[in-house]
């Protein structure tokens, strides 16, 4: 009676420690996987940022005849250029919703070259990627709008 009066009033300290154990073990498991794909989520959004900020350079060049200069850069597409060559059929409202240049995911500037490198008939327009310097593998490469490929995480 008394052995079955002790088993029921709680767990033992081992049997506790095994749950929590075995918690953050699951939870490691589970977080490794979420990160891998906030990396590729993030990946994902620069391409489509590039490709909307690629459409605003497009309007731009059908309204004015000519990209926006890398002087000039992307602020040309949210506020009519003051250097040379001046934008004479510039859209009072700009080419951008919201009157700003989106930040790439990870807070930083899209880079704007024009003519491009990669480019060279056009413009190139690229992150760096997670760590913010030119290069890098994995969530660190760059992404611009000369490669497809998708960064491995």
């Amino acid at each position: 009676m008394r052995d079955q009066t002790r088993r029921s009033r709680g767990f033992t300290l081992i049997e506790i420690m095994a749950v929590v154990l075995i918690i953050g073990l699951l939870g490691t498991i589970v977080g490794t996987a979420i990160f891998s794909q906030i990396d590729k989520a993030r990946a994902t959004t620069a391409k489509a940022q590039i490709k909307q900020i690629e459409a605003a350079l497009d309007f731009y060049r059908m309204d004015n005849g000519r990209y926006p200069t890398t002087e000039q850069g992307l602020d040309a597409l949210v506020h009519a250029p003051t250097i040379e060559p001046l934008a004479h059929a510039y859209r009072p409202e700009g080419y951008l919703q919201g009157g700003e240049v989106p930040k790439d995911p990870w807070n930083g500037r899209y880079q704007y070259e024009s003519p491009g490198t990669h480019n060279t008939y056009s413009f190139d327009l690229w992150t760096l990627g997670a760590d913010g310097a030119p290069g890098g593998e994995g969530t660190n490469s760059d992404i611009g709008n000369w490669s497809e490929e998708q960064p491995s995480s």
